[in-house]
């Protein structure tokens, strides 16, 4: 019996050990054959990892650079040098930066020249700030994009209370929603004024 066993056992390692040459065989086959094509996969997969560390390093720098720029504007706001290196290097903080320095100032002109600007909000902080009158801050409160259109309703109502014209104010103050964070401040107008 027990070379019976014997012989089932070496017939079992001789079929996996054929098993084994034939997937070698096979894979040794597909290196060949894709051979240019697994190294060219490769060599693209090492220059897309050296591209994108050359990029977040080249990134990295420009920032540093910018927040340098900007740290000697704020000790010498004079210094045209550091605030061509910081419009070159940072266009967003560089009109953020010219944003500060016009509202500072109460420079009109630039703050109206902002609202082109390609920087998250300023555009619309520049918007906001150049309303002058109630007819700008109705036309601006009826933008349902507008960021600060509860705001710009508060200060209409503000105007047409002013004017005599409780209802219209009222009536602009009802359009602030529950949700908003000036909804307290237009239920306290909504009893000012109230005859």
């Amino acid at each position: 019996m027990s070379i019976k066993n014997d012989i089932e056992m070496v017939r079992e390692e001789l079929t996996s050990q054929e098993k084994f040459f034939e997937k070698t065989v096979i894979t040794e086959r597909f290196l060949k054959k894709y051979k240019n094509l697994l190294i060219g996969l490769v060599i693209s997969i090492v220059l897309l990892i050296v591209i994108n560390i050359a990029y977040n390093v080249n990134k990295e720098s420009t920032i540093l650079a910018a927040n340098e720029a900007f740290n000697e504007l704020s000790i010498k706001p004079s210094d045209k040098n550091a605030l061509t290196r910081l419009q070159v290097l940072s266009p967003s903080l560089y009109d953020a930066y010219i944003y500060s320095k016009a509202i500072a100032r109460k420079d009109l002109e630039t703050i109206k020249s902002l609202k082109t600007s390609q920087a998250l909000i300023i555009p619309e902080l520049a918007q906001y700030e150049s309303l002058s009158n109630e007819k700008d801050l109705e036309t601006y409160s009826l933008n349902q994009n507008a960021i600060y259109k509860d705001l710009a309703r508060i200060q209409n109502a503000i105007f047409l209370i002013k004017k005599g014209e409780v209802k219209k104010a009222h009536a602009k103050l009802h359009l602030i929603s529950e949700t908003s964070s000036l909804n307290k401040i237009a239920k306290s107008l909504l009893h000012y004024g109230v005859k």
